[in-house]
């Protein structure tokens, strides 16, 4: 997650592997960075990987955590975290993965064999 501490320079945006860092205030979407055409989130609710989903934040640099993978599967340490001049971006504590969730959702993203 991105604290409140952000300073809005935007150097963690680029580095983010599955494009799950949006500048406040910006619509994302799930194919953004991604192979995700459809997604099919298994209670009937389908979406196109197009369509655009509300902000989380309207003020600072945000991360969706269904997106982030922390970098497992992409670099040894989360990318965000390592190019923060303000150390802002931390884990969140009410998005606890292990490294084989992270990696089947890497793997879920990019449309790759598990």
């Amino acid at each position: 997650m991105i604290t409140d501490e952000c300073i809005n320079c935007g150097a963690c945006e680029p580095e983010c592997p599955n494009t799950a860092i949006y500048e406040g205030g910006v619509e994302w979407t799930w194919g953004g960075g991604t192979e995700l055409d459809v997604v099919d989130f298994g209670d009937g609710t389908v979406v196109n990987g197009k369509d655009q989903q509300n902000p989380v934040s309207d003020e600072f640099y945000y991360i969706v955590s269904d997106k982030c993978t922390e970098c497992v599967g992409f670099h040894e340490e989360p990318q965000c975290a390592a190019v923060c001049p303000v150390d802002c971006c931390v884990p969140d504590p009410d998005v606890v993965e292990d490294e084989e969730t992270l990696l089947a959702k890497k793997a879920w993203l990019h449309a790759e064999a598990v």
